[in-house]
This record gives structure tokens, sequence and C-alpha cells, in this order.
């Protein structure tokens, strides 16, 4: 896999931002949008790369095409900073496991890859339809590990695994992430957990989860992980014995089920599934010529349309 090429996250919108629906409202909550993100840019010291670094979202970009049917949906050039297809970028929605970029990413920045992490009682999640790494309390496994059994699976108890080590509990590592989502100009997002399991409190944007996974990519160990199809985790459980466990990577594209475009290689990506929040995916993808891509597919309704849309937008690089 092609090391995805660094660039800083945040972005200074300088135009009118207009997410189809053409109401007084939306364009007013957009502006102010826009005033806030100047402000907060002012206060960074490294604001004079943000905006020659990103794509600018003008709200011309591919809005007529019926034919994607989810909530919200976008490609961004990492290189070409064009943006490819838009709709409704800055329309709040839930992430579901997308969520998971935000952990992993202060997990390889912060963190340490060999720590050896022991489980505590508050990974036993019993929420229906939760996707698992099936770890259990005692068990004990390295950070780089506990990262595996987040992002393959989509593991909820990896996740809180993580965050409990990290921070001492899932309410303190959300405050990291909302700290480290408003720095990277992600304004339009708020964290409540490090998994996505749905709150009404949590919530995010197209464009942000670009400007997050656009950080996270920055990182080879991410890239590692999200491309990676199938790992296998061996480790000691509560009683001292070894347990292993293949985890395997739940993004359609890497495991054979769905086709990339022509011309298009995917690299790697987290997907996302609640009954709040739709079917979820996010990518990083390729062209033939090594420019590399960020798209992003929120609030599909099934599945299948989800991997429908996905390919139609992603396509839209080379056609």
């Amino acid at each position: 896999m092609r090391k995805i090429r660094n660039i800083t996250a945040v972005c200074l919108l300088t135009g009118l931002v207009l997410s189809g629906c053409g109401r007084q409202s939306q364009i007013t909550y957009e502006s102010t949008r826009m005033e806030t993100m100047a402000e907060d840019m002012q206060e960074n010291s490294q604001a004079d790369s943000f905006a020659k670094n990103l794509c600018v979202v003008t709200g011309a970009e591919g809005e007529a095409d019926a034919s994607v049917t989810a909530e919200a949906a976008a490609v961004f050039g990492v290189d070409t900073k064009e943006v490819i297809f838009q709709k409704n970028p800055f329309e709040r929605l839930y992430p579901a496991s997308i969520t998971k970029i935000m952990t992993a990413l202060i997990a390889i920045r912060d963190g340490n890859l060999s720590d050896m992490v022991t489980v505590g009682p508050e990974t036993v999640i019993t929420e229906t339809g939760a996707s698992l790494a099936h770890i259990n309390p005692g068990d004990t496994l390295t950070m780089e590990q506990l990262l595996y059994g987040l992002m393959l699976p989509s593991g909820n108890d990896a996740g809180v695994a993580i965050a409990v080590h990290m921070a001492g509990s899932t309410e303190a590592f959300a405050e990291k992430m909302n700290e480290t989502a408003h720095a990277l100009g992600a304004t339009d997002t708020h964290f409540v957990n490090p998994h996505g399991l749905s709150d009404e409190d949590h919530y995010t944007t197209a464009y942000d989860l670009y400007l997050i996974f656009n950080e996270a990519l920055k990182y080879p160990e991410f890239q590692k992980i999200i491309g990676t199809v199938s790992y296998q985790a061996q480790y000691t459980d509560g009683t001292g014995q070894t347990k292993t466990q293949e985890w395997k990577n739940s993004n359609q594209y890497l495991n054979g089920k769905s086709k990339a475009p022509d011309g298009i290689t995917v690299l790697g990506g987290k997907t996302g599934t609640t009954r709040a929040a739709g079917s979820c995916l996010i990518l990083g993808s390729q062209d033939e010529s090594g420019n590399d891509y960020i798209s992003v597919v929120l609030k599909a309704e099934s599945r299948d349309v989800l991997y429908d849309n996905m390919t139609k937008i992603i396509g839209k690089i080379v056609n």
C-alpha cells in the first residue's frame, strides 16, 4: 500500500457553503460555522498552513446526482485539493463506528503501542447488535493488538479498553477526542464515547470526518492497520492461558465482497452501522497516477446502498 501523503488537517472556508436545501437557516448556520473556524484558526499557531493544505467546499460539486441516496457524501482530493463530489457535507449526523478513527488517532499519536493493557469490567457491552472484538475482563493485550481489534472487527469493547487505559474513563477520553477534533477544525463534531454507539450528543459531519481521517493518515501505523485484511492476535486471558483470535476487516472493498471502479485502488478505511446512523463508510483510495483521495458516505439506508453509493462517488475520480 502506497503511503498517503501527509496533510495538515484544518481548513479555512472562504466562500458561502450551500448544502442543497437553499434555506436561509442553513445559510446562516454555515456563515456562523465559517466565522467560528476563522476564530479558532487565529488562536492556532499553525494557522498560516491550514487553507493551502486542505479542500474548500464551495457547494457546487456534484450536488445534482440523484443516484447518491445517502444523507451525506463527499470525495476530497488529498493531493489536488479538489472536491470531486459533495452532498450535505456539513450536516450533523451520527457517525457510528467511524468514531473509532479518532480513538485510533489518539492512541497512536499519544499512546505506546507496546503497552500491556489488562481489560477491565467496563468493556462488557450488552447493547444488541454492538460489534465486538470479544475480549473479556482480565485479558491482557498490547495496545497495538487492541487497535486491530478496534478497527478490523470494529470492537466497541476494544475502544473502551483503549479509552480507560489512556484516560482513566471513557468520559475523560471523550474530552480528549473533542479537544483533538477542535484543534483540527472539526467544529461540527462532538463525541461522548470512543466507539460510536448512538447518543444524541455524539455527532459529526462528512467534512469533519475528512479532517480527522486526513490527520490520522499522517501515521504509518494507522495506514497499516486500516489496510489489513485479517489479523491474528495472541494474548493471555485472566487465568494466564494463551488465547488466539483472528479479526477480519469489515471493509468490503478489502475483503473482496465489493469491487472498486477500474483505476481506483482502495487503501483502507472504516465502516460504521447503527440503527440511528444508518450504514456509513470512509475510505482512503488512490488513482493510477498515485493521487490520493478521501471519500465519505453517511446514513445510507442499507449496506448494499452504502457500497453502491460509495462506488458511484469514487468512480467520479476517474470519470
